[in-house]
């Protein structure tokens, strides 16, 4: 691989930034900020009482001063604070076709993140692998959305295995104000649900899986050299062999039912992306399918 220079690197986040631009301002501004409520409520005034109105919205000091019963009134607050926990661990970088998971990590990333820019909205990111490799506390602007980017397709991380369980458990240690976690991983992992569902308590997350297209279904490509890059594992494998595919297949699709079933319990949304994914239309349903439950509730 290539060395790539600072300007090599800045050009190419620089093209995401602008192919990501069209596609918020077409489809995404719209659906992303009626998708996600307010995430608390602060005081706006008081009035007198009306019929109606709840005692436990009475301000007893004002209504002291005035001889009359005057009620508290709180707004929701718009501004949301928008967390990328996102596994950087070395399975990312595995692709075989189009492009690597990690690249697909950050089209996911640029299209929320630059939606949720374009909405006042603050953003950060957790990047982690089996140790915590970087934090970005949430901000506003451009810079930080493109600081995100950057990292995600050229930061080396320091450890290459993966643990869901302590990266989940120090976003709920770090993250004081609720927010909008979408936690981007291939959730090739276990042993993580309990400090899962304790983040969920306290935030909306949303599970934003990525998997090669092999990852799912072996591809019949001959006798292979089966590398694992997290633990240095390698196995030959005769894709060739049909009992072989089929077995693999029915593990995978196992396996993908036990994890919808435990992001389910921990109340925690479920979107899954491959390389060939067109990600526009995907996260456009989501949204809709956020808005509508949230008018049902």
């Amino acid at each position: 691989m290539l060395t790539q220079t600072p300007a090599d690197i800045l050009r190419r986040v620089r093209k995401i930034e602008i192919h990501t631009r069209t596609k918020v301002s077409e489809v995404f501004r719209g659906e992303y900020h009626s998708s996600f409520k307010g995430q608390g409520l602060e005081f706006a005034e008081v009035r007198e009482y009306q019929p109606g109105d709840s005692y436990r919205s009475i301000d007893w000091n004002v209504s002291a001063r005035f001889g009359y019963p005057y009620v508290k009134l709180f707004q929701e607050t718009r501004e949301l604070n928008v967390i990328f926990l996102v596994d950087v661990s070395a399975s990312q970088d595995f692709g075989t076709r189009i492009m690597l998971k990690k690249e697909k990590l950050a089209e996911l990333v640029a299209l929320l993140s630059f939606s949720a820019l374009s909405n006042n909205d603050k953003v950060g990111m957790i990047m982690y692998s089996a140790i915590l490799e970087k934090y970005l506390p949430a901000r506003k602007g451009r810079n930080r959305a493109l600081e995100m980017l950057r990292d995600i397709l050229y930061l080396e991380p320091k450890d290459k295995r993966t643990d869901l369980k302590a990266a989940f458990r120090y976003a709920d240690l770090v993250l004081k104000k609720r927010s909008v976690i979408f936690v981007l991983s291939d959730f090739l992992d276990h042993n993580y649900s309990e400090p899962l569902r304790m983040l969920a308590r306290k935030h909306d997350v949303i599970a934003m899986q990525v998997l090669d297209e092999a990852e799912l279904k072996l591809p019949r490509a001959g006798v292979l050299n089966c590398y694992d890059p997290e633990t240095g594992a390698a196995q030959y494998v005769n894709t060739a062999d049909p009992v072989l595919r089929d077995i693999y297949e029915k593990q995978t699709r196992a396996a993908q039912l036990k994890l919808t079933e435990e992001l389910q319990k921990a109340r925690v949304d479920h979107l899954l992306f491959t390389a060939k994914d067109e990600v526009t239309a995907t996260l456009r349903d989501f949204f809709e399918r956020r808005k509508r439950h949230a008018r049902i509730r």
